[in-house]
């Protein structure tokens, strides 16, 4: 290992927490790294929970206010794990202050945002990482090498789903999440975000799209408190939910390909179930991120009748060989951090964007944008991403 960078983290909820555990696991798995992360500083408004997080973690120094991690000399990296209404503020400041930043999607509540922090990334010359992790499973590596290399022939279409459950119990709290204002668009951004990532890395640019959204549980009861997670609330008072549970999508790529899009946090019966199918003139892939080291693969020259094998993936895909030694040995939602945070760093050692970078959370949150528009005009649009 090279120099230490001094790192921090904003916001201590879950994904706070995951992205202090890739920090402290990146320097087993990718031992070659040029810099070595040191926990510096942690940032989060809720009241004791930066010393908790000091106390478990051996940060240096805990604040309640993000800004003391801006003014702080020591940080020179920051991870942003806050609420999306945060995000453009946040992300925005430590740039100007000359920290890299390694930041959570979607960037914000708007393209808008998401541009604003991207610029302030370029201006500043620091280094930009987004959190789109599911790009980084070794299996969508390996389907996006099948596709590149023509394995399956031409695309000719893609079905991309992100089904969760995690709103779909009617006494969730009315916390931010479901607020316009703080909350952004909904599933929109928790959850297509992801998806049109995944879109964009596997099959290309988005030319233009046509989408329908809803909301299903359009009332849910105050929380009473201080809230992490998905917490339930049934003694506060009803308020309504003001962005989307559901959203639906058509893509035209600008291959000529053809794509569905599909997102929900309120899909009773499904946890975490995400992943893609993609067609082909001469096969198909397929995944599933519940299983998340197979692929389905039909190739050959079959046609009508072609089988589907499964490809249990292993070394040589992606960054598989930092974490197992040998093909189909699990991997974790975690690991898929860890990669990130290797990309992040190795971004900032070597001065060049490695992994999701802020131009991507623009491409990303234009095509959200474009969804909501669609979706309230009944229209195709074509996302404005540049």
């Amino acid at each position: 290992m090279g120099s230490t960078l001094g790192v921090a983290v904003v916001g201590f909820g879950w994904m706070g927490r995951v992205h202090t555990q890739a920090y402290a696991r990146v320097p087993h798995h990718f031992p070659g790294l040029a810099v070595r992360p040191e926990l510096i500083a942690v940032a989060d408004e809720v009241p004791g929970r930066a010393e908790e997080a000091t106390e478990q973690y051996g940060f240096a120094t805990a604040a309640r206010d993000w800004r003391e991690v801006a003014a702080d000399p020591r940080v020179q990296a920051v991870s942003v794990a806050a609420p999306n209404f945060l995000h453009r503020e946040i992300g925005v400041a430590m740039a100007e202050a000359g920290k890299h930043l390694w930041i959570e999607k979607p960037v914000g509540l708007t393209a808008q945002d998401a541009r604003a922090v991207a610029d302030a990334v370029t201006k500043a010359g620091v280094q930009g990482t987004v959190g789109f992790n599911y790009r980084n499973a070794p299996a969508v590596a390996a389907a996006r090498e099948l596709v590149a290399a023509g394995e399956i022939g031409t695309v000719t279409h893609v079905r991309i789903r992100l089904f969760s459950d995690y709103a779909a119990h009617p006494e969730g709290a009315l916390t931010w999440r479901y607020e316009r204002e703080r909350g952004g668009s909904g599933v929109l951004g928790d959850l297509a975000s992801h998806g049109v990532d995944l879109a964009r890395f596997l099959l290309g640019e988005i030319a233009s799209l046509t989408a329908d959204t809803a909301v299903f549980v359009p009332e849910r009861a105050r929380p009473t408190g201080a809230t992490a997670g998905h917490t339930r609330s049934t003694s506060g008072e009803l308020g309504p939910v003001e962005n989307e549970d559901y959203v639906s999508c058509l893509l035209r790529f600008a291959s000529g390909a053809r794509g569905v899009l599909e997102a929900s946090r309120v899909s009773v019966g499904e946890q975490n179930n995400y992943g893609f199918e993609i067609h082909g003139t001469r096969g198909a892939v397929s995944w599933d991120f519940r299983r998340m080291g197979e692929l389905g693969v039909s190739r050959g020259t079959s046609y009508q009748d072609q089988p589907v094998s499964t490809l249990y993936v292993g070394p040589g895909h992606g960054e598989y060989s930092a974490f197992q030694p040998g093909a189909a040995n699990s991997m974790g939602y975690d690991d898929l951090k860890v990669i990130e945070a290797y990309n992040f760093l190795r971004s900032v050692a070597e001065g060049t964007p490695y992994g999701a970078t802020l131009d991507d959370a623009v491409h990303s949150a234009a095509a959200l944008d474009a969804m909501a528009r669609s979706a309230e005009q009944g229209i195709w649009v074509s996302p404005a991403g540049g």
